[in-house]
């Protein structure tokens, strides 16, 4: 798995330093990017949680994701959250080491006791001892955190434990962008109350039996009933073992909210969001146990039009660390489109610098250190749509295309609305529920007169008559 790898440097080590009546923690940061551009030693926040024990509980969620390996056993996960701060909260992220099971923390201003939180985004290693602090508090101890965008440290009445920034997966990037296009489709379906939250949960199955179907639930009165197929409002709940991190928070749960998109017969994504004093917990899971959303392909379109990639350039300055970004704002701002508002705000995805929220039904801006270019040499269907392009083997036809790959040739046919059907065997089993195969794809692009070998948004003179190169991370 590629691994992005950053060089440290502080200008001094973090100290526990008395503060008149307490004590002050000065975590030394080594440099970040903030509204007012790359600083040196910035800060996000110092102050206090106001539910300790929820907080504390919420970490050990976001930090089990992190750590589980929901297919696959074999390895462990990366144990490395991703923590964000927003001017109005703070955000943990993370993805289980098979990447099915997106996790996020999301501490308000209501549960925040302190300075103005600041904005900027990094990524942490929640080890054995930063989790046995965690474990150790109760509702009486008082939690003193404080974030910088390289570390992250907690501090109870024993003493202080400092966590330094680990390597992030790429596989992590294509996630991240992936929930978040699979979640601004979501929409509520259910509600429950705390006591029958727990009263649920705690009824799931520990497993998915094999060689059955994925569980399907639905609203009933107060609670959530299981049912053999896809009713309407129903949501896929594809390993219900996957929920488990849940466990941590329930007994302070207030309510449950599930989100699903509509239902049309087939396994589809699902989030399931733990609301608590001041926070929310929030578990988006992919399809199926064995399928992690870096493969789902609901950023190829995105990715491979230059329109986007120019579109996300002028969007991206636009954004200011909002905590919700509204479209239709961003559309009034720039003179574009709703829909190429959203269609840039899927590419900027691809380079961390988005997410989603389905309790606010909005995005939110954040900084991952990706760039959507290095994004597009990790996504094998487009990169293999470039080197069809390159290769010549994109003949069109008014609404029908061919496309010549290996031995076979394709039928490419774009439907009154625009979407694109293909004879191949990747068409055949997904109907386009995963993204393009990679001959849509390549006439999606031969339409659009994309430059054959280059990254979309290239510009054409550096990127005329250069050869395709399929690194061996793609080839697949």
């Amino acid at each position: 798995m590629t691994r992005s790898v950053q060089a440290l440097a502080y200008a001094r080590p973090s100290a526990l330093e008395p503060a008149g009546s307490g004590r002050l923690l000065g975590l030394e940061t080594s440099g970040g990017l903030t509204p007012r551009g790359a600083e040196a030693r910035p800060r996000f926040f110092s102050g206090f949680v106001t539910s300790p024990q929820v907080a504390a509980r919420g970490l050990l969620a976001v930090a089990d994701v992190a750590a589980a390996r929901y297919h696959q056993r074999i390895r462990p996960g990366s144990l490395d959250p991703v923590v964000t701060g927003n001017g109005d909260r703070l955000r943990f992220e993370s993805f289980s080491g098979c990447g099915g099971v997106y996790a996020r923390l999301d501490v308000l201003s209501a549960g925040l006791d302190g300075s103005e939180t600041g904005h900027g985004t990094t990524n942490v290693d929640v080890n054995n001892p930063l989790r046995e602090a965690l474990s150790r508090l109760t509702g009486d101890d008082p939690l003193h955190l404080r974030v910088g965008p390289e570390e992250l440290a907690v501090t109870t009445l024993d003493g202080p434990v400092v966590e330094k920034k680990v390597p992030l997966p790429d596989r992590w990037l294509r996630g991240f962008a992936e929930a978040q296009v699979s979640s601004a489709g979501f929409d509520l379906r259910a509600e429950l109350s705390g006591a029958e939250a727990v009263r649920f949960l705690r009824s799931l199955p520990r497993s998915q039996a094999r060689g059955r179907g994925p569980l399907w639930v639905v609203q009933s009165g107060r609670t959530l009933r299981p049912t053999t197929r896809p009713v309407a409002g129903a949501v896929c709940l594809a390993g219900p073992e996957r929920l488990v991190a849940l466990g941590r928070v329930l007994r302070h749960a207030t309510a449950l909210r599930v989100y699903g998109p509509v239902p049309d017969g087939t396994p589809a994504p699902s989030a399931w969001e733990v609301v608590l004093p001041g926070m929310r917990l929030t578990l988006t899971l992919s399809p199926d146990p064995a399928r992690g959303f870096s493969g789902e392909g609901g950023v190829l379109e995105a990715l491979a039009t230059e329109e986007a990639a120019q579109d996300a350039e002028l969007v991206s300055v636009l954004l200011a660390w909002e905590p919700r970004i509204d479209p239709a704002d961003l559309a009034e701002q720039s003179g574009l489109s709703v829909d190429r508002v959203r269609a840039a705000l899927t590419r900027l995805g691809t380079a961390g610098r988005v997410g989603y929220d389905v309790a606010d039904a909005a995005y939110f801006h954040r900084e991952l250190p990706y760039d959507a270019v290095r994004a597009e040499r990790h996504n094998p269907r487009l990169l293999s749509a470039r080197t069809l392009l390159a290769e010549g083997a994109v003949a069109l036809d008014g609404v029908l295309a061919s496309v010549a790959s290996g031995e076979r040739r394709y039928q490419v046919r774009e439907s009154e609305g625009g979407r694109l059907s293909c004879t191949c065997s990747w068409w055949a089993e997904y109907r386009g529920r995963r993204g393009p195969c990679k001959h849509a794809l390549a006439v999606r692009m031969a339409r659009r007169g994309t430059v054959p070998g280059a990254p979309a948004g290239a510009p054409a003179d550096r990127a005329a008559g250069a050869a395709t190169v399929v690194d061996a991370a793609g080839a697949a």
